[in-house]
């Protein structure tokens, strides 16, 4: 079997290629069909399905969101294949209910929240966010979701809890991708508390006011606008509180390339490729690319004093 360096599978800053259409969407297109009846059962029930009215948030953008078809056809979602179009093609297979997520570690009462239950915490918020990706492109995605914070105050995080550990779901019946080695599976992220904490970290439920699709994380996903996109796990089944920072998946498959905190930076160029620039999918002149991605006001703070060019 040919494996595969994971440092070689990121593309670097390449004019994307035209993006497939989204599953649901050939779903529509083939209604009616063999193959449309073929397929229906086999997708998740709360696809498409409407969430409730979200507030909306001051946190948000004002910039274009990036067209639907787009942010949800083209993605980075290793447990179902390493090429953009492959979550979109494969997430079918995933199902997201039931699903529980469970908070443990240095807190005072660990628990278990069902994602209905978790869902009605606080009232969902819409926040339209840049997103930017270590490979180059960029979107705009009017997520939903509820702010971590709320979360973590539920089980109360002790003294000693200095970081925050999110794992994925990791199910080779239902995740095709998990069978290779791409990663050391199961997909795991970190965030220090106080990022994790801060009001612009958010677990995101649905986006452009629909349940979150399955290639996007569903059911539920972190969400760190300031960082690079893969610091934002997707399906998460658990959350640890822990003192040691977490040994998270791209640092150890590639710590030169992909350093724990993963901040928006443009004065650090990935080892292979420049970061000063960007491309927003839909658009073909490159941009500039924002310290912070744009939120420097808003979290700088939290690096006062750190070396951003050693702690990447």
């Amino acid at each position: 079997m040919l494996i595969r360096n994971p440092a070689d599978l990121v593309p670097s800053e390449i004019t994307p290629r035209g993006v497939f259409d989204n599953r649901r969407e050939f779903l529509k297109a083939a209604a009616g069909t063999t193959l449309g009846l073929a397929l229906q059962p086999m997708s998740d029930a709360f696809a498409a399905e409407k969430l409730a009215a979200a507030t909306k948030s001051p946190f948000s953008t004002e910039e274009k969101p990036t067209a639907y078809k787009d942010v949800t056809g083209y993605n980075n979602f290793y447990e179902f294949g390493t090429d953009k179009s492959d979550p979109a093609e494969h997430a079918h297979t995933l199902r997201t209910r039931p699903w529980t997520i469970s908070v443990e570690g240095l807190v005072k009462q660990a628990k278990t929240f069902a994602i209905d239950d978790l869902i009605k915490l606080v009232p969902l918020e819409e926040r339209i966010y840049r997103m930017r990706c270590v490979e180059g492109w960029s979107m705009v995605i009017p997520w939903l979701g509820l702010p971590l914070a709320t979360l973590l105050k539920q089980v109360e995080p002790l003294g000693a809890a200095k970081y925050v550990e999110f794992i994925s779901a990791a199910d080779p019946k239902t995740m095709p991708g998990v069978s290779s080695r791409v990663l050391d599976w199961p997909y795991i992220e970190g965030l220090r508390l106080d990022e994790a904490q801060h009001p612009l970290s958010i677990l995101a439920v649905g986006l452009y006011g629909e349940v979150l699709p399955n290639q996007n994380g569903a059911p539920l996903r972190l969400v760190v606008p300031w960082k690079y996109g893969f610091k934002s796990g997707k399906s998460i089944v658990k959350i640890r509180l822990v003192e040691r920072e977490p040994q998270t998946s791209w640092v150890k498959a590639n710590a030169r390339e992909y350093g724990f905190y993963s901040n928006v930076n443009p004065e650090v160029d990935h080892p292979r490729w420049s970061q000063a620039t960007e491309r927003r999918i839909g658009e073909f002149i490159k941009r500039k690319t924002l310290p912070f991605n744009g939120y420097a006001d808003q979290v700088g703070k939290l690096y006062a004093g750190m070396d951003l060019k050693k702690y990447y």
